[in-house]
Parts: C-alpha cells; sequence; structure tokens
C-alpha cells in the first residue's frame, strides 16, 4: 500500500489553512485596517471575536442539520459563500458591515470544518486514522507559518483590503481543489442529534474541562490578536517585521504542539499541562519585564517571542487527552466540542484583550493572559476533582 498522501487529503488541508489564515491574518493588519475604518484597535481587533463566536455557535447546529447533506455539494456551496464574504470584505467602508461579512465567513467555515473531519476519519485507511487527522490540523499551523504571514505582508503592500482579496483567492483555490479530488462521500446516517452531540455538557468535569480549553486559547489569543500594537510599541515593528514574527511563531508553534503531545504521552496529561502553563506564565512575566526596558530590538525578542509560541502551542495536546479522560465513554462527543470551545476561545481572546488594550494600553496584555492561563489550571484542577467520585464507583463496581 502507498504511503503518499491522497490528493483529497491535500485539499482538506489546504482548505483548513485557508480558514485558519482569514480567522487570524486579521491581527496582522490590525493597525491600518482599524485607522482607515476610524474605529480604535481594541474596536477593530473584535473582528476576530466576531468571527470566532459566530464559528463556535455554529459549529454543532451545522454539524447536525447538514448530516444528511453531500458532502461535496454542502462544501461547494460554503466555499462560495465564503468568497463572496472575502470578496465584498475587500469593498467595504463601514465597520458594522464589515463585520457582517466576517460572521458569513465564519459561517461558512463552521459547515466546512466538521463535515471535513468527519470526511478524513471515514476515508482514512486502517491504521493511518490518527495520522490523517494530524495532517488535516496541520493546517491551522501552516497558517501561522505562511498564511498570516503573507497577508500581513500583501496588507502592508497593497493595503489592508488586499489580504480579502488574498482570502477570497484562498478559498477559490480551496473550492478548485476540492471539487476536483473529493470522493464522493455519502453521509453518515448515524451522526446523532443536536441532543447527542451536546450530552457531555450533563457532565460536569466535562463542562470544567471544556472551559480550561476555553482559558487556556483565550490567555493565548489576548497577546496574538494584539501581537502588532504590542510589538510596534515595544520594539517599533512595521508590518513586514510582523509577518516575519509569525513566520517563527508558527514554527516554534509546531515544534512546541509535538513537543506538548510527546509530553502528554510521556508525563501524563497532568504533568505537561502544568509545565505548559508555568512556562507560559513564565514568558509572560519575562514580556511584562521587558515591557518596561522598551524600545528594544526586535532581534533580541525574538527567543522571547518563540518561547511564547512554543509553550502556547504545547498547552493543547495534553489538555485535549486531558479532556478526553474526564469524559469517559462520551469521549468522541466531547472532542467534537472542543472545536467549538477552542473558538469561543479564540473570541474571548480578542474581546477580553481589546478591553485591556483600550484601558490600559499593549503593556498589560502579557500580566492579564498569564492571569487566564492560571486560571484554566484551577479549571482542570476542578474538573479532576469533579470526576474523581465516577472514578472511584467505577472501580468499586468492577473491581475484584
Amino acid at each position: 500500500m502507498s504511503t503518499r498522501a491522497p490528493a483529497w487529503l491535500a485539499a482538506l488541508t489546504f482548505t483548513m489553512f485557508t480558514f485558519a489564515t482569514d480567522d487570524y491574518v486579521i491581527a496582522g493588519v490590525l493597525p491600518a485596517l482599524s485607522r482607515d475604518l476610524g474605529v480604535s484597535e481594541a474596536v477593530g481587533g473584535q473582528l476576530v471575536t466576531g468571527f470566532s463566536l459566530a464559528f463556535a455557535l455554529t459549529a454543532p447546529v451545522a454539524s447536525v442539520v447538514t448530516a444528511s447533506w453531500p458532502r461535496r455539494g454542502l462544501m461547494t456551496g460554503a466555499l462560495l459563500l465564503f468568497v463572496a464574504a472575502n470578496g465584498a470584505a475587500a469593498l467595504v467602508t463601514s465597520y458594522p458591515v464589515l463585520m457582517g461579512l466576517r460572521v458569513l465567513a465564519a459561517v461558512a467555515a463552521a459547515a466546512v470544518v466538521p463535515a471535513a473531519y468527519a470526511i478524513t476519519a471515514s476515508q482514512a485507511p486502517a491504521g493511518r486514522q490518527g495520522r490523517y487527522l494530524a495532517l488535516v490540523m496541520g493546517g491551522l499551523t501552516g497558517s501561522l507559518m505562511l498564511g498570516v504571514p503573507i497577508g500581513t505582508w500583501v496588507g502592508g503592500a497593497f493595503g489592508w483590503r488586499a489580504t480579502f482579496v488574498l482570502a477570497a483567492l484562498l478559498g477559490l483555490v480551496s473550492l478548485v481543489a476540492v471539487r476536483r479530488t473529493l470522493p464522493r462521500v455519502a453521509p453518515d446516517p448515524a451522526e446523532g442529534s443536536l441532543r447527542d452531540r451536546l450530552a457531555p455538557l450533563a457532565r460536569p468535569q466535562v463542562v470544567a474541562g471544556l472551559l480550561g480549553i476555553v482559558a487556556i486559547v483565550l490567555g493565548s489569543m489576548m497577546v496574538m490578536t494584539y501581537l502588532a500594537p504590542f510589538l510596534r510599541e515595544l520594539a517599533g515593528a512595521g508590518p513586514v517585521e510582523v509577518g516575519w514574527v509569525f513566520v517563527l511563531a508558527g514554527a516554534a508553534g509546531f515544534a512546541g504542539g509535538q513537543l506538548g503531545g510527546r509530553a502528554g504521552d510521556r508525563w501524563g496529561a497532568d504533568r505537561a499541562l502544568i509545565a505548559g502553563i508555568c512556562g507560559f506564565g513564565a514568558v509572560m512575566a519575562a514580556f511584562t519585564v521587558v515591557w518596561g526596558l522598551r524600545p528594544l530590538a526586535l532581534l533580541a525578542l525574538l527567543p522571547l517571542l518563540a518561547l511564547w509560541a512554543g509553550v502556547s502551542w504545547w498547552i493543547p495536546p495534553p489538555a485535549q487527552v486531558r479532556l478526553l479522560a474526564l469524559a469517559g465513554p462520551a469521549g468522541p462527543q466531547a472532542l467534537a466540542l472542543n472545536s467549538s470551545a477552542v473558538y469561543v476561545g479564540v473570541s474571548g481572546g480578542g474581546a477580553l484583550g481589546g478591553v485591556v488594550l483600550e484601558w490600559h494600553g499593549p503593556g498589560l496584555l502579557p500580566a492579564a493572559a498569564a492571569v487566564v492561563e492560571v486560571v484554566a489550571l484551577v479549571l482542570f484542577w476542578q474538573a479532576s476533582r469533579l470526576g474523581r467520585p465516577a472514578v472511584t464507583s467505577t472501580v468499586s463496581r468492577t473491581g475484584t
């Protein structure tokens, strides 16, 4: 059997790359976009919040509503909507209209992403399901290494509107790739009702674990969403420099995610999670210290920025493993809710980070993010405590 990845898998990975780039690239063009639309950078950052919150709320419902739809037809319609929303975004002069178009793009993404994961899981050869899923998820990290930097550079050279044109073009490439390569996959009749998909929320430990995921992502995104104004004030960085920082962050984030996953396997999810959150707190403390020494050369900050990205992506793998353990038999459903929790965290990071930026300036962002990560650790501790009686009772029933 050939070990070469099939073309449809590459198409789905590129589609994930397209959606993540569209969401995160706002961070790279935020100063110019906000200035042109006549809003503060804190308000401009809410475009990330709107996209991510719309995705989080729509994804679980869309996965049920579209369960019986042909997969190719679903993806074709959603990608056409995505392309149209981004093309229109390049023409608007009104912030509220742009926010509405961001919500439309998010709805399109929310319809595609669950279907992409389901197709990948069902079409993967025996023994390669995890590897195939990891490749599709790699589109997210790839967006930080390539998509966001390229979008930032395009925005710096041709204006922020060109960034949305780029997103529309990426959507068109995704559409053509999906149409040409995706096999005709029948919808899964056993997708389940919305009630079935939300069933894990009846378990308090799962709710606490999902809230922990939200807090983890929220803390990281508080800094990432407003990285451009933070680095501008700290090191005088412009769009080109910020683009290169995103390249570095993507590469370091990929490495951090791999190391975090291995640490979770070797040390256990709890120890790996604690190590990651402590590392994040240490990096945020260092950012707080160097803020008092500004202005600094961006080159001197690169090791610290790489550490920030690495520990940020270290944390999610052991957190997801811990969530699966907390959910028990409801693990698959809980993992499905995980993507919504991630996007709630992204939207919360944009919202809360915007408040901090508006009231206190970018210098307080690292300290606030560190506090949120400590909250995440407390939530996972509480989740473990809530899940302990169930584990104990199970052992007592099955033990000899």
